[in-house]
C-alpha cells in the first residue's frame, strides 16, 4: 500500500476580510482532504474571524511582511506536499489537483503558476513589464529563470520547503525561492493558470516602485551571495580598465623622455591595480566559501525525502 501523502495549503494574509474566505471555500473544494493554514499578518480587519469560519486553520505572525509569513508557515507546517497562494482569491484553485499531480508524477520540487489574466483590471499595465524586466535580468545574471518569478502560486515538495533557508522579509520572497531553485538546479516546472482581479473590497498591498526597488536590489544581493566571482570579477575588470587607461599615456611619455610628469596620475593608477585585484582575490575566496555553503544546502536538501512518487 502506498500512503497518500499529506497535503497542506498555506495562504499569507494582510487585511483579506472580503476574499479569504471565498479563497478557502475554493481550495477546500479543489483538495478536500488537504489541511488549509492561514497565516495572518497584524490584519486590522475580520479576516481572523472570517478565515476561521470558512474551517481555516488560523495562525499569527506579528513581523509585518510577506518573507517573514512565509519563513514562518515553512518552518510550523509539516506536510508531503505545500501549496501556497495569496489569500486574495485571484488565483485559480481548480488548477491545483493538476499542479499536484503533475509534481508528484514527475518527481518535481516546485510548481510555478503562471499567471494569465483576461480581465486589464487583474493586473496592472506596469506590474506586466516589470515582471518581464525583471525575469529577463534574472535570466542574464543566473543563466535561466522562470516565465513568472513574481507568482506566489506555487506547489512545493517537502525537501524544498524544510531546506529553503528564508532570508527576505517582503515581497522580495519569489525572488528568492526562484533563485534558491536555480542554484540547487531542482527539478521543477511551470503551468498555466488563470489569474482573476481582486473581488471588490480587497486591495492590493504591493507598491510598484518601492518593491519593485527592493525586488532589484534582492536580486543584485543574491548575485553577489552567490557568484561572487563574477560579481567581483566584474568590479576588478573596471578598475583594472581605468589603471591602463590612466597608465598608458604615462608609459608612453616615461618611454619617450624617461620622466613621469603627472606623478598623481601615477599614483591613482597604482591605487587602482590595487583595488582590481584586491576585488579578484576577494571574488576567489568568496567563490570557494559559497562553494561549501552550497554544498551544506545541497546536503540538507538531500536529507528531506523526496517528492512522493507512485510505486
Amino acid at each position: 500500500m502506498v500512503n497518500m501523502p499529506r497535503v497542506a495549503v498555506l495562504l499569507p494574509c494582510y487585511n483579506e476580510e472580503a476574499a479569504i474566505g471565498q479563497t478557502v471555500a475554493a481550495f477546500r473544494a479543489a483538495l478536500p482532504g488537504a489541511a488549509i493554514y492561514v497565516y495572518d499578518n497584524n490584519s486590522r480587519d475580520r479576516t481572523i474571524e472570517v478565515a476561521r469560519e470558512a474551517g481555516a486553520v488560523v495562525r499569527s505572525e506579528r513581523m509585518q511582511g510577506k518573507g517573514n509569513v512565509v519563513r514562518r508557515m515553512f518552518a510550523d507546517v509539516d506536510a508531503d506536499i505545500y501549496v501556497m497562494a495569496d489569500g486574495d482569491a485571484t488565483y485559480d484553485a481548480s488548477v491545483v489537483p493538476a499542479m499536484v499531480e503533475r509534481l508528484v508524477g514527475e518527481g518535481l520540487d516546485m510548481i510555478v503558476g503562471t499567471r494569465v489574466h483576461e480581465a486589464a483590471e487583474a493586473y496592472r499595465r506596469g506590474h506586466v513589464l516589470g515582471n518581464r524586466a525583471m525575469t529577463g535580468f534574472l535570466a542574464g545574471l543566473f543563466g535561466r529563470s522562470f516565465t513568472d518569478i513574481f507568482s506566489g502560486y506555487r506547489v512545493f515538495s517537502r525537501r524544498f520547503v524544510k531546506s529553503f533557508p528564508v532570508l527576505s522579509s517582503g515581497f522580495e520572497i519569489e525572488t528568492e525561492i526562484s533563485v534558491h531553485a536555480l542554484e540547487l538546479k531542482m527539478p521543477v516546472g511551470e503551468m498555466e493558470t488563470r489569474y482573476f482581479a481582486r473581488v471588490e473590497g480587497s486591495a492590493s498591498k504591493l507598491s510598484t516602485y518601492r518593491d519593485g526597488a527592493r525586488i532589484l536590489r534582492t536580486i543584485v544581493t543574491l548575485y553577489r551571495y552567490e557568484r561572487p566571482m563574477f560579481f567581483f570579477g566584474w568590479i576588478a575588470s573596471l578598475f583594472a580598465l581605468l589603471a591602463v587607461l590612466l597608465a598608458v599615456p604615462l608609459a608612453v611619455t616615461y618611454v619617450q623622455t624617461g620622466l613621469v610628469p603627472r606623478f598623481p596620475t601615477a599614483i591613482l593608477a597604482t591605487g587602482l591595480m590595487i583595488l582590481a585585484f584586491l576585488n579578484l582575490f576577494s571574488g576567489l575566496i568568496l567563490d570557494t566559501v559559497v562553494r561549501g555553503r552550497r554544498e551544506m544546502r545541497r546536503l540538507a536538501y538531500l536529507a528531506q525525502p523526496g517528492p512522493f512518487l507512485p510505486l
